[in-house]
């Protein structure tokens, strides 16, 4: 948005481990780039594969040139360790550099090599986007959900919108599986949708069903489309973000929160 000289949108991916945050960026890379493409570590382990907060930029196939959308990856949520909340204010406000080393033993603190002390508007998180399994909404840990809200208090402090990419959908429902199109139409999938949604406390229509390439070697049109349209959706989120801060300029009303509660 030139009004507020921000190049690119920041959209933070926060989920449980395995939940797919790193393959949506693979997914979407992979759409761009015209073949499927495993930039990112992906996979399925006991613990986080992400252990490094990473900005991932996305290239258009023929140009080279980047989208004016950035992917933060953050370290998988666990019960016991993992990001807290300290951390994760550090993450919304912009004070962390790409490529910092996550600690589960230790909390992140000024003192870290490359912390930006003083970090811009373009700089801070515009849109935060949790990841969760529909195949595992059910048994969820309680930890996890607990952390999951408990990270909403500091993202509604600031007035980040909040979205929940759902993936995994063609595990949840068979129809599904066999057709892709079949998404918003399925039963199955409308009643996780709305499980998720009184989880977090979140809208029905900020909880987008999506299927990342997984063992997929070829594109698929319907995985595309759908990629697509969830990516359009971050988008517009960010973009009311931006309006929101905007009009908070012009208004004369604009206070910075720095919160570290």
């Amino acid at each position: 948005m030139k009004e507020l000289k921000v190049p690119q949108a920041r959209v933070l991916l926060v989920g449980q481990v395995g939940a797919g945050k790193t393959s949506f960026f693979n997914t979407i890379n992979s759409v761009f780039r015209g073949y499927i493409t495993r930039q990112a570590c992906s996979g399925n382990a006991e613990h986080s594969l992400t252990t490094v907060y990473r900005m991932y930029q996305i290239r258009n196939s023929a140009s080279g040139k980047t989208l004016n959308v950035r992917l933060h990856d953050t370290r998988g949520l666990e019960a016991d360790q993992g990001m807290d909340a300290h951390g994760m204010c550090y993450l919304l406000d912009g004070n962390l550099p790409d490529r910092f080393q996550f600690n589960p033993s230790a909390p992140v603190t000024p003192d870290i090599t490359g912390f930006v002390a003083t970090p811009q508007f373009a700089d801070k998180i515009h849109c935060v986007v949790f990841v969760i399994d529909g195949s595992t909404v059910d048994v969820m840990p309680e930890k996890v959900i607990e952390k999951m809200k408990g990270f909403q208090i500091h993202m509604n402090q600031r007035g980040i919108p909040q979205l929940v990419l759902l993936t995994k959908i063609d595990k949840v429902c068979e129809a599904t599986s066999e057709d892709l199109s079949q998404v918003f139409s399925s039963p199955v999938v409308q009643e996780t949708v709305d499980r998720v949604s009184q989880i977090l406390g979140l809208p029905r229509s900020n909880i987008l069903p999506i299927k990342n390439y997984e063992s997929e070697t070829e594109l698929q049109d319907n995985v595309n489309i759908l990629t697509l349209l969830t990516l359009q959706q971050l988008l517009n989120s960010t973009d009311d973000y931006m309006f929101n801060y905007l009009d908070q300029i012009e208004d004369g009303k604009l206070q910075q929160l720095n919160i570290r509660e």
